[in-house]
């Protein structure tokens, strides 16, 4: 399983890449994609929402399950990967690269401090 170093994870299997100009890219790690199975559509809450660190921002949803999507910071979301839509499928495919999920306005970036490290994130899924 991939876990890229620069990024940073949640235990519920999100990952947080913060883009230094004040927002972050969040979607799920390959972990998560590979217990969910064949991705069949992402529903994501639209652009202008803003939430509170890890309150729901969409859903997943797999062949034989739907699962909740929790936001690593809070923020606004600022812009939602399109691609998604018609091919849902990249969340398998390229879980780190073309199936990001939303880009975040960080309102408090001293969040990403509280999240999990590549090492923490491994150790907890093996």
């Amino acid at each position: 399983m991939n876990f890229p170093e620069e990024l940073k994870y949640t235990k519920e299997h999100e990952w947080i890449r913060n883009n230094n100009d004040g927002t972050a890219t969040v979607g799920v790690t390959d972990f998560a994609q590979s217990e969910l199975g064949d991705i069949v559509f992402v529903e994501l809450e639209p652009e202008g929402s803003e939430f509170d660190q890890d309150e729901v921002f969409g859903t997943v949803e797999a062949v034989k399950t739907v699962s909740e999507l929790f936001s690593p910071v809070s923020g606004e979301i600022v812009e939602i990967n399109s691609e998604l839509e018609d091919d849902p499928e990249l969340v398998n495919t390229d879980p780190y690269g073309q199936g990001w999920m939303v880009k975040i306005k960080l309102s408090d970036p001293s969040e990403l401090d509280t999240l999990l490290t590549q090492e923490e994130y491994q150790k907890i899924v093996g």
